[in-house]
C-alpha cells in the first residue's frame, strides 16, 4: 500500500509538470539582442584625439527593451583609454535631464586597455524600437587617435574643456565618425539580431546624414511596422573588401573582421552579406575571379553556420559608370551574382542588382536611385533596397 501511495504521488507530480496551465506559465527569460552597430576602423596617423572633452552622439534603435548595454572600443587604441563618465538618455531637448549614469562593474568610471573593447553593466532604460538615445563620454585625458566608425552620417557633439554628462552643451565642434562606441545592446524577452555585413553600400554612404536612411534603417522600419521583433546591427565599413585588408579607415578584410563583427553579436539569427564590388572594383583591368571571390564567401558561410546563424547573401549592385568600373570586372560581377543566385550553400539570397538596375542598361543603376558617383545609392536607392527585403526571411 506504501509503495502504491509513493507511485500516485509521483504520478500526479508528472501530471502537473506537464499540464498545459503549468506550460504557459512558464515565460522565456529576457536575453540580449544587437539593435545597433558600428564596426571600428582602423584610424589614419595622427587621427583625431581627444583631452578633458565631452563627446554626445545620438544614435537609433532598431529594437526596443527594458535595458541596455553599451559596447565601448579601444581596439585600435594606442594606449589605454580613460572615460571618466558617461550617461545615456533617450534623446531629446531635455535629454541630459534624465541622464542615467553608465557604470562598469558598479563603477562610474574605467580605463580600457589598448586593443581591447568593453561592455558596460546593464543600463536600465525602457527603450522602444526605433527611439533614439543620446551618449555622453566624458574622456578626462588624452585619448591618442580615435577607435572610430569613420562613415558615421551622424554627428557627434564635441565640448570644450570639463564634464557634460549630465548637463547641456554648446558643441564646439561636430564629427561625423562614431567615436569609441561600437555597440548597442537591448535586453528583450525576444532576442534576435539580423547582422547587416558589407561595405559602404551598407553602411549607407551618400545617403542623407543624421536621418537614418541606410536600406538597414529602412529594414527595421518596416520590421517594426509588421510587428516583426528583430534587431538589426549595421556591421558594415564603407572601402571594405572581403579578401584584402586595408591599412587605415575602410577596416581589416571582412575575413579578419568576421568573428568580432558578427559572431560576437549577441543572438545573431539572420546573416545578410553585401560585399565584394570593392574586390573586384579595385582590381582595375585584372580583377580577382569570381572562384577567388566565392572561395572567400564560402569562408563566411562556414563560420556562420557552424553557430546556428541562417546566411544569406545580397547580389552586387550594378556599377557601370563608376571611377573603377571596367569591363573585366563587370564579367566577374556577373558571374559572382549568378552564384548567389544559384548556389544552394546559403539559405537564401536578395537581388538588390534586380532591385535597382536600369531595365535598359542592366549594368548600370537606375539615374534616379544613384547619388552620382554610379556606384552608391541616393536616398531612394537605399529605400529601394530596403523594401526588396523578405520579411518572410526572418521566421
Amino acid at each position: 500500500m506504501k509503495r502504491l501511495t509513493i507511485l500516485l504521488a509521483a504520478l500526479a507530480l508528472a501530471a502537473c509538470a506537464t499540464s498545459p496551465a503549468s506550460q504557459t506559465a512558464i515565460s522565456p527569460p529576457p536575453g540580449w539582442a544587437g539593435a545597433w552597430g558600428a564596426s571600428p576602423t582602423i584610424p589614419p596617423p595622427g587621427g583625431r584625439s581627444f583631452d578633458n572633452q565631452t563627446l554626445r552622439q545620438v544614435i537609433r534603435l532598431s529594437e526596443g527593451g527594458t535595458a541596455i548595454r553599451i559596447r565601448f572600443t579601444n581596439e585600435y587604441g594606442e594606449k589605454p583609454l580613460e572615460i571618466g563618465a558617461a550617461t545615456v538618455a533617450l534623446a531629446g531637448p531635455d535629454a541630459q535631464l534624465a541622464a542615467i549614469p553608465v557604470t562598469f562593474s558598479g563603477k562610474p568610471s574605467t580605463t580600457i586597455p589598448a586593443g581591447a573593447p568593453l561592455v558596460s553593466d546593464p543600463i536600465p532604460l525602457n527603450a522602444g524600437a526605433l527611439d533614439q538615445i543620446s551618449i555622453s563620454v566624458y574622456l578626462p585625458t588624452s585619448t591618442g587617435p580615435c577607435t572610430c566608425h569613420f562613415a558615421g552620417l551622424a554627428n557627434a557633439e564635441i565640448s570644450g574643456p570639463g564634464n557634460f554628462t549630465v548637463s547641456g552643451f554648446e558643441a564646439k565642434e561636430r564629427l561625423i565618425s562614431r567615436a569609441f562606441i561600437s555597440a548597442v545592446e537591448v535586453e528583450t524577452d525576444q532576442p534576435r539580431t539580423i547582422v547587416a555585413f558589407g561595405d559602404s553600400i551598407t553602411d549607407g554612404t551618400s545617403s542623407t546624414p543624421n536621418t537614418n536612411r541606410r536600406w538597414p534603417d529602412i529594414l527595421a522600419e518596416r520590421l517594426v511596422a509588421a510587428g516583426k521583433s528583430s534587431a538589426i546591427s549595421n556591421q558594415a565599413i564603407a572601402g571594405n573588401r572581403v579578401l584584402a585588408h586595408q591599412n587605415v579607415i575602410f577596416g581589416e578584410s571582412a575575413l579578419t573582421r568576421f568573428d568580432r563583427d558578427v559572431l560576437s553579436v549577441p543572438n545573431a539569427r539572420w546573416l545578410i552579406v553585401l560585399e565584394g564590388i570593392n574586390d573586384i572594383g579595385l582590381g582595375g583591368a585584372n580583377p580577382l575571379t569570381a572562384d577567388t571571390l566565392v572561395a572567400g564567401y564560402r569562408q563566411l558561410i562556414t563560420r556562420a553556420k557552424a553557430q546556428g546563424i541562417k546566411v544569406y547573401f545580397a547580389t552586387l549592385l550594378p556599377y557601370e559608370g563608376a571611377r573603377y568600373f571596367h569591363e573585366n570586372g563587370e564579367a566577374v560581377r556577373q558571374q559572382v551574382n549568378t552564384w548567389i543566385r544559384t548556389t544552394t550553400e546559403i539559405d537564401g539570397f536578395i537581388d538588390f542588382d534586380a532591385a535597382t538596375r536600369d531595365p535598359a542598361n542592366p549594368r548600370r543603376m537606375q539615374a534616379g536611385l544613384q547619388s552620382g558617383d554610379w556606384l552608391h545609392p541616393n536616398d531612394a536607392g537605399y529605400q529601394v533596397m530596403g523594401e526588396a527585403v523578405s520579411l518572410a526571411l526572418f521566421q
